[in-house]
């Protein structure tokens, strides 16, 4: 075989591995695998968004209005009582020890009550705060200072009761795996406003990922730089940031020039748009190197700022993440989300009873979340931060009773319907309560807001309609707010 020959085996070797099965459809001769193409396409010819695909993450104008630039996502992962926190009930207090109604245990389904449990009031004392008159109990004395300038969902509603599907929710929408989540909506949506960093950074504490990791912050079906990257408060910010040993930032540039020409040409050949989007996080990997350390060193800021905050820098700590996630926001990061792990307090053991390590998460929690708030007030960030603190759902106003026996600790169950979500900053009207629980706090029954309003009125507040963001995949216009109806909850909005 010639020189000439072995070229041309080998370049039509290259091109039937390139070949995928869309290929053949397309290309085959009765033509029904055209017809096929064309109709899991129907309808959704081309993404709502279109970013140059050399520079994905490039910044881009909301179609509409929106108040919010950014958000600052602070999830409670484990779902804290609301009960215990904002949602007062006066006559729960007259109930409890009593025997649960059963009207309210009739057709429902618990994750770990079984038989009559016994009703359990409050177990700290709630007294309303500011000119707005928010009720919010004595765990949080530091977030007390804040009552005029949060807005409170106290009918918050989810169709999920165990913590994985009922996260996936929350983030992404939809119980299953998969789907992207709000974070990647929003960067796809916007882009970022700083190239050097990404547009959607996770932060965790609490010593524990969420149950179902990484698909909290996952982006799914949207190109993969979208997804969320997870940073760290102690160590280097992100893994393998740093070069190898012995390989300097000219190497590392050389070895990406030369991997990006190869990218290219897989490109030009097979034409799938994600090697643009791998090129993309490689430069955008390099670039970090020198950022995101920088924007990540608490220990520059001033003591006031640590000691206002309760910082410790070089550990892992809910209060270095909520001080990140200022530093985060002023350097134009578009989406912070924060997880917090520790607060499923079922009464099953210390650590996880409302009598103990319940009041651990709130000390730990209130002083910075009540710091950041003042934070982005004094720097005017809070104008256009849309500041999040919500859980996957509530807890019930009856004492767990593990498999229908006593308990040594005490502890309420899983509660989907209805538990407590709040917002504050950009777009939200402030000192503000809406919807209304029942007398004892188990159902929403006055305003009830799924999971899927506010979804929508989140992305509202960002300058998006919730039916125009979406994305073609499978045949459908995919959707953070699903195929049911989703309304934009407009009470809340200044």
């Amino acid at each position: 075989m010639t020189d000439f020959s072995k070229v041309l085996a080998h370049h039509q070797h290259d091109l039937l591995e390139s070949r995928t099965r869309r290929h053949f459809l397309r290309d085959c001769s009765s033509g029904m695998g055209a017809l096929w193409l064309a109709s899991q396409a129907h309808g959704n010819e081309a993404p709502a968004i279109q970013h140059d695909a050399s520079e994905p993450l490039s910044t881009l104008a909301a179609p509409l209005k929106g108040k919010a630039k950014r958000v600052i996502y602070l999830h409670m992962i484990g779902a804290p009582s609301q009960l215990e926190l904002f949602d007062y009930k006066p006559e729960l207090d007259r109930f409890d020890g009593k025997a649960c109604p059963q009207e309210y245990l009739e057709g429902k389904r618990f994750a770990f009550i079984r038989g009559v449990p016994q009703m359990l009031g409050h177990q700290y004392p709630f007294a309303q705060y500011g000119q707005s008159g928010q009720w919010i109990s004595d765990r949080m004395p530091n977030l007390q200072k804040h009552a005029d300038d949060m807005c409170f969902i106290k009918t918050m509603t989810t169709e999920q009761f165990n913590h994985g599907p009922a996260q996936l929710m929350v983030h992404t929408g939809n119980a299953g795996l998969g789907k992207p989540s709000i974070g990647s909506w929003v960067n796809w949506g916007l882009g970022t406003e700083n190239q050097n960093l990404p547009g959607f950074v996770v932060l965790i504490s609490g010593g524990r990922l969420p149950r179902v990791g990484k698909s909290l912050w996952g982006s799914g079906f949207l190109p993969s730089v979208y997804q969320g990257v997870q940073c760290r408060s102690v160590g280097d910010p992100v893994l393998n940031i740093r070069n190898p040993k012995g390989v300097s930032r000219s190497m590392r540039r050389a070895a990406l020039n030369a991997l990006g020409n190869l990218n290219e040409m897989t490109h030009a050949s097979v034409g799938d748009p994600e090697t643009v989007t791998r090129i993309a996080q490689y430069e955008m990997a390099f670039r970090m190197q020198m950022s995101a350390p920088e924007a990540m060193d608490i220990s520059s800021e001033p003591t006031s700022v640590q000691e206002a905050y309760g910082t410790t820098p070089g550990k892992e700590s809910f209060a270095n993440n909520c001080l990140l996630a200022r530093r985060l926001a002023e350097s134009g990061v578009r989406y912070i989300q924060l997880f917090d792990w520790g607060w499923d307090t079922h009464g099953s053991n210390k650590s996880e009873s409302l009598n103990f390590g319940f009041k651990d998460k709130c000390r730990q929690t209130d002083r910075p979340i009540s710091a950041l708030l003042t934070d982005l007030k004094q720097r005017g960030l809070l104008e256009d931060t849309l500041v999040v603190w919500g859980a996957e759902f509530g807890r019930t106003p009856m004492q767990e009773n593990r498999g229908g026996g006593s308990m040594s600790f005490i502890g309420r169950d899983h509660n989907p319907n209805a538990f407590t979500l709040w917002m504050a900053g950009a777009g939200i009207k402030p000192g503000f309560s809406y919807g209304e629980t029942d007398a004892l706090g188990y159902e929403a029954a006055v305003n009830p807001v799924p999971l899927r309003n506010f979804h929508a009125t989140l992305v509202h507040l960002l300058g998006f309609d919730h039916e125009k963001l979406n994305f073609p995949f499978q045949g459908l216009a995919q959707k953070l707010t699903g195929v049911k109806h989703a309304e934009v909850v407009q009470d809340i909005l200044a």
